[in-house]
């Protein structure tokens, strides 16, 4: 199974593709996916959603997961910033016909270190001991958009082998 990973963000998104087989997982592909500031907000989430489609194309995933979003109320122009962001690589997905899945970071953090509030740095390391061909100068996004990757498929994997 290819599982898509997606750390969504307006200015950098993560992403990341993995084989999943019975006893091994495998890095097809990570990075981030940038915008401009400069640009307008309606031409930053095209430029989104035709990367989305290109990532989808080459490498034909057949599941999406992605960042369930979580912002403090203090913060609600984050939220609808990042809720477009989401749309469009949702969009994207669905207009590919991928199923798609939404992990909250808590489960993630769980999934890939133990506890649900690890912090970033955590992951980073945990991620790189898995992929040992993971350069380190992938970034904290593309890192994220990894860890979503392979908690969906240690999740799933569990689920799976409990029959839960």
């Amino acid at each position: 199974m290819r599982i898509l990973g997606i750390d969504p963000a307006l200015t950098v998104t993560g992403f990341s593709i993995i084989e999943s087989t019975k006893n091994k997982q495998t890095l097809l592909c990570a990075g981030t996916i940038k915008t401009e500031y400069k640009e307008t907000f309606a031409r930053r989430l095209l430029l989104l959603y035709e990367e989305a489609i290109k990532i989808i194309k080459q490498f034909r995933p057949d599941i999406m997961v992605i960042e369930k979003v979580y912002v403090h109320y203090r913060h609600p122009t984050t939220a609808f910033i990042l809720g477009h962001a989401r749309g469009v690589f949702l969009l994207a997905a669905a207009s590919c016909g991928i199923k798609i899945e939404e992990l909250p970071a808590t489960r993630v953090k769980k999934a890939i270190v133990g506890k649900g509030l690890a912090s970033k740095q955590q992951i980073k390391r945990m991620i790189s001991c898995q992929f040992r061909s993971l350069p380190c100068e992938y970034s904290e996004d593309a890192s994220d958009a990894l860890a979503l990757a392979v908690a969906y498929n240690n999740i799933t994997s569990r689920k799976h082998i409990f029959n839960i």
